[in-house]
């Protein structure tokens, strides 16, 4: 059975590696009646239409205004490649804007998806010129070259993007198109019947931060290749990255024949005749590339020229050396369509039934799923560190984001691509000596939690430890990366590692500790992210049979309760009573206002990264803080006063806006109430937070996407659950789809969740016939109406579920109804 398994996912990943998919039928042959091993199944559902193309409802251009930072370009799944549009507005971390304000300034090659921090990459730009009126008076700077998209008459830029596909119509007429493999993008640009001088410029040294150093190029007279690279600035961090580029062009439908024009071009100065930067006195300026003068079509057709760009962080000729592999035709059309099949294949492992339901619900659903899968980028093959024979993972960028719904995802429908990212942790701590956090372009950022790795690997090791040695993930050497994070103390914690010695010492990380590893902030919430992180490390314990492990940090886990001060009141509100606070190394507790990084602070302050800054919480509030026990809910409820106060306190979070739809902690909030018995109150929270928060236009995110963690918790959402990671357990409510089901490729099973009694979905997300009544798994009662277990996912399981108006359902009278929790031996 190993052995089968091993040989299907080599499969699987040699065909992803050639730009290949397997088709989706294929994959699910197997009937999930029969996949799910029982001998008596209860009648399934009547077939859905299957959706054979949802790359067609996938909206890519979903937060790419307002500060939703989204990139919109062509990649393929967790590509290295991001080919898009570069604009010059202040919000183009991903390079492009939505606005038709702002200018383009070029179509580059590397970028990330939903960031704050710096402007990262954006490097090796293309651009396109009309018309000159010599080669030398070319403006070729990035401030002077730009230039404006055409405008629909809806007032929205000529834009277009599909899953691996971007286009645009700029204001001289210029077309272009991208399409993208792992390692290589190809660009076509198509130039206006009766252009005379199509004219392209390479540039080099212009990244988003325009950070360059040490620049080097080549450019070939007679192709046009050119090869070169530079040194750039991290974004999230102090260090720094090499990259390198090749760029080969060809004509579509004639012979592009020799450049007739060609050279080095240095600040807004093309010097004919140049080949390299020697030939320059390039130490003076800081922009500098490649320009050409091509021949046009003949007989005044349009000119289409394709340029394909390999990329690479190791040097320019293994940049070459992927272009040459993976787009060896220039077939613009067939890299496209297979990019798209990839696109179907993964997105298609998951199905809805679309009857009743407005195609925008679908739409979001679909564009929040494809977000989750832009990173991070597999550089496998590219990491300039090393030698290695594992996979190489980058743009984590950050693991405290993505940690708690991106990878439990992933572990519904795509877990042999998970399995390669746990891969390529292990191998960094391996070489590192702790598992990477934050991370862009080869370079370490700088960490906004604790080291949640740990929950990643926990989540996809509790969920797949049977299928581990199949999926060549060693559990020594996972474990082994766990423990580094949790007993050995880092030489800079702001990178990575943890400040382990305190937190072993003390149970919490004091405020007036002034260790030399790192800064002295954070520590309320580093103190709760540690708890959680070893709750995750005692799971895989717990799973390995490592007994006395398993016990030390459940122990750890409850590490939580040395910053709760029971004596803390919110101004104003005096029925919310205890809360997280600051405490120093001897025990007695410091002050920080409830309210403090919310819309009611007075002091308006933001808990973003700040040396001097020494309230003790990172993008969240106290308030918001105080609910984040995610491993013991139950917990919670007892130091809060209750069941009741509890629910009051949410309500009061909620009513008051002091949840934060942008905060990846306040994420689980809305799911709380399912701990106090009301799953009712949790599914309309939930349905709410997607009204108020989440929509398709242009910014219809509500902040950053976070490298696609908000697009994993609103996918979710969508779904009906909510998953707490490196456990079994996923918290239930009602889909907004009357069926929705999952293929898992590993278990090559079907888990189908059926909503009995849909009537759609109320627009503001309140009231409705959207509340469980019942459950049952393959035709018996479920012990809970508020949580699955794993099981029901591996061996492929008809979940049905009944649905009604009344709002105080709760979740059974079974004693394990409510879902687990730490104190009620949940998880011992």
């Amino acid at each position: 059975m190993k052995l089968a398994l091993r040989a299907f996912i080599d499969l699987l990943v040699l065909c992803n590696g050639l730009g290949l998919v397997i088709a989706q039928s294929a994959l699910s042959s197997a009937s999930p009646s029969s996949a799910s091993g029982t001998t008596s199944s209860p009648a399934r559902p009547s077939p859905i239409p299957k959706i054979t193309d949802p790359a067609s409802l996938v909206i890519p251009f979903i937060g790419t205004t307002n500060g939703g930072h989204v990139f919109p370009g062509a990649t393929l799944p967790h590509g290295m490649i991001k080919a898009g549009m570069d604009t010059d507005s202040p919000g183009n971390h991903a390079g492009y804007d939505g606005d038709p304000q702002f200018n383009v300034t070029g179509f580059s090659q590397l970028h990330d998806s939903g960031t704050g921090g710096a402007v990262p990459l954006s490097n090796f730009k293309l651009f396109p010129f009309l018309q000159c009126s010599t080669f030398e008076t070319c403006p070729t700077t990035m401030a002077n070259r730009k230039i404006l998209r055409r405008v629909l008459p809806n007032g929205l830029p000529d834009d277009f993007a599909s899953p691996g596909y971007f286009s645009t119509n700029l204001s001289n007429s210029i077309r272009v198109e991208l399409t993208a493999t792992r390692r290589t993008a190809l660009h076509r640009y198509t130039f206006p019947a009766g252009t005379t001088n199509p004219r392209l410029l390479v540039d080099i040294t212009n990244d988003g931060q325009k950070s360059s150093t040490n620049p080097v190029m080549t450019l070939d007279p007679d192709t046009a290749r050119v090869e070169g690279g530079a040194e750039f600035s991290a974004s999230f961090g102090p260090g720094r990255y090499k990259a390198f580029t090749c760029v080969d062009f060809k004509a579509e439908g004639y012979t592009l024949g020799k450049p007739t024009e060609y050279g080095v071009w240095l600040s807004n100065f093309p010097v004919r005749g140049t080949t390299n930067l020697l030939q320059t006195y390039y130490g003076f300026v800081s922009e500098m590339g490649a320009i050409f003068t091509f021949n046009p079509a003949p007989s005044n057709k349009p000119t289409s020229i394709l340029a394909r760009v390999g990329v690479s962080f190791i040097s320019s000729a293994q940049a070459c050396a992927n272009a040459q592999e993976e787009i060896p035709d220039f077939d613009f059309d067939k890299v496209h369509a297979a990019n798209r099949a990839q696109w179907n294949d993964l997105l298609g492992r998951i199905q809805v039934d679309t009857t009743g339901v407005s195609l925008e619900t679908t739409q979001l659903f679909y564009s929040s799923l494809y977000r989750t899968h832009i990173s991070p980028a597999d550089y496998t093959g590219e990491n300039p560190k090393w030698n290695s024979t594992e996979p190489y993972f980058d743009s984590l960028y950050c693991n405290w984001d993505t940690y708690r719904t991106l990878y439990p995802l992933m572990s519904l429908h795509d877990p042999i691509t998970f399995a390669r990212i746990v891969r390529g942790m292990i191998d960094i701590q391996k070489h590192e000596g702790w598992l990477p956090e934050c991370r862009g372009a080869t370079a370490q950022h700088f960490i906004q939690g604790g080291t949640n790795g740990d929950p990643i690997l926990g989540e996809f090791f509790v969920k797949f430890n049977k299928q581990a040695a199949a999926l060549n993930v060693s559990p020594t050497d996972l474990y082994n990366a766990l423990l580094a994070d949790a007993e050995i103390q880092s030489p800079n914690w702001n990178l990575q590692g943890r400040q382990a010695n305190l937190w072993k010492q003390l149970g919490f990380i004091p405020q007036d500790m002034f260790d030399a590893g790192g800064a002295n902030t954070k520590q309320v919430s580093r103190t709760l992210e540690h708890a959680f992180n070893d709750f995750a490390i005692s799971q895989v314990a717990k799973t390995l049979g490592k007994t006395a492990d398993k016990e030390k940090y459940l122990k750890r886990a409850g590490n939580f309760i040395n910053v709760w001060n029971p004596n803390i009141t919110v101004p104003d509100s005096p029925m919310v009573v205890g809360m997280m606070q600051p405490r120093f190394a001897n025990g007695t507790f410091n002050f920080t206002d409830p309210r403090h990084c919310s819309i009611h602070d007075p002091a308006q302050a933001t808990c973003f990264l700040n040396a001097a800054r020494r309230d003790g919480f990172y993008e969240g509030s106290p308030i918001i803080y105080s609910q984040y026990v995610p491993q013991d809910t139950a917990k919670l409820i007892e130091l809060q006063g209750g069941v009741e106060s509890f629910i009051t306190r949410l309500d009061f979070i909620f009513n008051q806006s002091y949840f934060e739809s942008t905060d990846e902690p306040s994420q689980q909030m809305p799911f709380m109430y399912h701990y106090a018995n009301r799953p009712g109150l949790s599914t309309q929270r939930s349905r709410q937070v997607i009204a108020q928060f989440f929509n398709t236009s242009t910014n219809g995110l509500p902040g950053n996407d976070d490298s696609g963690a908000m697009g994993s918790y609103a996918a979710f959402y969508l779904a009906g659950m909510y998953p707490l990671p490196a456990t079994q357990q996923i918290l239930i409510s009602s889909p907004y789809f009357p069926q929705i089901s999952f293929f898992n490729p590993i278990f090559n099973t079907t888990t189908t969740i059926v909503s009995h009694g849909f009537t759609g979905n109320p627009p503001d997300g309140t009231g409705g016939n959207v509340f469980v009544k019942s459950i049952s798994v393959n035709g018996k009662p479920s012990k809970s109406n508020c949580f699955l277990d794993w099981d029901v996912f591996v061996s492929g399981s008809l979940v049905e579920l009944t649905l009604s108006n009344d709002i105080t359902l709760g979740c059974g009278s079974g004693k394990d109804a409510l879902p687990p929790s730490l104190s009620t031996g949940g998880y011992n």
